[in-house]
């Protein structure tokens, strides 16, 4: 069958360079640093401190693979299957909170199977959300400008997806969701004013479900003031404080951190940031961040080139998606941002973060396949 021509504005382009190398980038920095923060860890656990490397270079593979498959989809049928996938997400998070189907770990129900094989649903529900929303703003056009009409049906399966996510409990992946889903609907032209207004309504029962949990109440309220309970709720953001501290300008030196020695938790996880600033100082942070800002502007330049407003969409939410999270994340490691767990994308260990944010990529690569020719 004959592909179908494109309009003469627009034409087949090459993949963004500058996109692909900062992604390469930071994927090249995470494996340095999951092997230098988890080698300690991963020696006495496991005997073997390549352990937490070597499962984080399968799970690289993986997503590589499934980069591709994404670069290559057809979005308009990706468009069309769009409520489909939003079921798929829902039935998996329904699935991780059924007894003997989800797995507990630390009181938390967020998995599903265990060993290589174990996946989160929460993290593919973010990229389930996106698709789908992405396909209805295509649709709507302009009555995302109506709060009755075109913003607040949109919220039902938003608020919904963040419930189910919260009930796991997982905070963190429960506000990413509804922080992408606010930057999708700016970018489809919502109202500021509606807006918070929605943000407002959606407030109390996220702070009453906080509060009427006394640990994640303390968690929350920690990043306040840390040092006031330092050997307590506290104790993550002193010691991730304590090891930005010690890095200085130029760090420590690679593979030199002493937090990581069962001082700093969860160090080759969500607070990996820390190690790297301990071990390569304020350049090597900062590095990372600008690569993040560098990620940004080239997907929403990608999108702003799409050939259709489905791509568009697609676009600025798997662009949202990724540096939320990022910013986010690095917000909790410097005390900037309530405690929230959530991994760092393309450099914390974990298999459903890497491969979920590298399938955004490539379908944010797949969106600047066909774009305006005079913005390439």
């Amino acid at each position: 069958m004959k592909a179908r021509a494109l309009p003469r504005a627009f034409g087949e382009a090459a993949p963004d360079t500058v996109l692909f190398a900062v992604v390469a980038t930071l994927l090249a920095i995470g494996l340095v640093m999951i092997f230098s923060a988890s080698s300690a860890q991963a020696y006495a656990e496991r005997h073997d401190s390549a352990y937490y490397l070597k499962h984080q270079a399968l799970y690289l593979i993986a997503g590589a693979l499934c980069a591709a498959i994404a670069y290559r989809v057809d979005l308009q049928r990706l468009r069309a299957a769009s409520p489909y996938i939003l079921v798929a997400c829902f039935a998996g998070l329904l699935a991780v909170l059924m007894p003997h189907v989800g797995v507990a770990v630390n009181g938390a129900r967020r998995w599903i199977g265990g060993g290589l094989v174990s996946f989160q649903p929460s993290e593919f529900a973010k990229l389930g959300l996106v698709i789908y929303l992405a396909a209805i703003l295509a649709a709507r056009g302009d009555r995302i400008t109506s709060l009755v009409r075109g913003l607040v049906p949109l919220c039902a399966p938003v608020v919904a997806m963040a419930l189910l996510i919260l009930i796991e409990p997982d905070v963190g992946t429960s506000s990413l969701i509804v922080f992408t889903a606010f930057a999708m609907f700016f970018a489809a032209g919502a109202r500021i004013d509606h807006l918070i207004l929605l943000a407002l309504a959606i407030a109390p029962s996220v702070v009453l479900t906080i509060l009427a949990n006394p640990y994640k109440r303390a968690r929350m309220l920690a990043f306040l003031n840390p040092w006031k309970d330092a050997q307590n709720t506290g104790f993550h953001l002193v010691q991730s404080l304590l090891a930005l501290g010690s890095g200085g300008l130029f760090g420590v030196g690679l593979g030199e951190s002493r937090a990581k020695f069962f001082y700093l938790p969860e160090q080759y996880t969500d607070f990996i940031f820390s190690v790297l600033g301990e071990e390569l100082g304020l350049i090597g942070t900062a590095g990372v961040v600008v690569l993040f800002i560098v990620f940004a502007y080239r997907s929403i330049r990608i999108a702003i080139a799409s050939a259709d407003r489905f791509g568009f969409f697609l676009a600025c939410g798997c662009a949202a998606m990724v540096a939320l999270q990022a910013f986010v994340n690095i917000g909790v490691v410097t005390s900037s941002w309530p405690v929230t767990g959530v991994p760092l994308p393309f450099i914390s260990f974990g298999g459903s973060s890497l491969i979920v944010s590298l399938i955004a990529v490539g379908l944010i690569l797949n969106v600047g396949r066909r774009r305006r020719i005079d913005l390439l």
